[in-house]
């Protein structure tokens, strides 16, 4: 098992040091399915990827809560005091996701953050707070049609209501010319994953580079440089 206190000690030579990937895409567009191909995310709980981004995902952490509470997934089918626990577990599930990313961000750690992306004024917060501590941000932008999300909504064991799947997948399609704009073109991937297959060599690619090329961040390059003068002392 990999122990937090083990991650925290890579430290500059961590492979996804100072990257930060969103993802945004609306319920039933694959954000998951597309992290795990792109990014060696496992589909259980996930954590580490294979190319050392650490995940920040409450949704995995609310699902991993609702089952051992014993309450099903399906949200729509718990009774009144079910949903009232289920809801108060989302909030446990939110507040461990919050303090396991600034563990992250305290190590300096590479992370896979997955979100919908419907709330834009989010995610630019955290981008301008993710630069001020040293990171390059990059968006991978998971695009289905909206029959397509209501289809997979239907099919999956967290469902989720028809009227939010369709108010959800709005906003984020709204939010894709804002976040060209925050990202920067060279920083936001969009990927069409209306059916699970194998993504093109080009978009695997391009999620790689982002991940291996030098740090562009110059916050994140001083401390580097610091660093590595310390290790060369010691």
């Amino acid at each position: 098992m990999i122990k937090l206190t083990d991650i925290l000690n890579e430290g500059v030579y961590d492979p996804g040091i100072f990257k930060a990937v969103f993802t945004a895409g609306g319920p039933g567009s694959g954000k998951s399915y597309a992290a795990g191909k792109l990014f060696g995310m496992p589909d259980k709980m996930p954590f580490v990827t294979a190319k050392g981004l650490k995940g920040v995902n409450s949704d995995s952490v609310f699902e991993t809560f609702l089952d051992k509470a014993g309450l099903s997934l399906d949200i729509s089918t718990l009774n009144p005091e079910e949903y009232e626990k289920a809801m108060t577990l989302r909030g446990q599930a939110k507040r461990v996701t919050v303090t396991r990313m600034h563990n992250f961000i305290n190590g300096k750690l590479g992370m896979l953050i997955d979100g919908t992306g419907k709330n834009y004024e989010k995610i630019a917060n955290m981008v301008t707070q993710l630069r001020k501590q040293g990171y390059d941000s990059y968006m991978i932008f998971v695009n289905t049609s909206l029959n397509v999300a209501l289809e997979r909504n239907q099919n999956r064991a967290r469902r989720l209501p028809v009227d939010l799947v369709k108010k959800s997948w709005k906003d984020v399609q709204n939010n894709l010319g804002r976040f060209q704009g925050l990202f920067g073109s060279p920083n936001i991937l969009i990927v069409d994953n209306s059916s699970y297959k194998a993504f093109p060599s080009v978009v695997t690619k391009a999620a790689s580079r982002f991940v291996a090329r030098p740090i562009k961040n110059s916050i994140a390059k001083r401390w580097i440089k610091k660093e590595l003068e310390l290790k060369k002392k010691i």
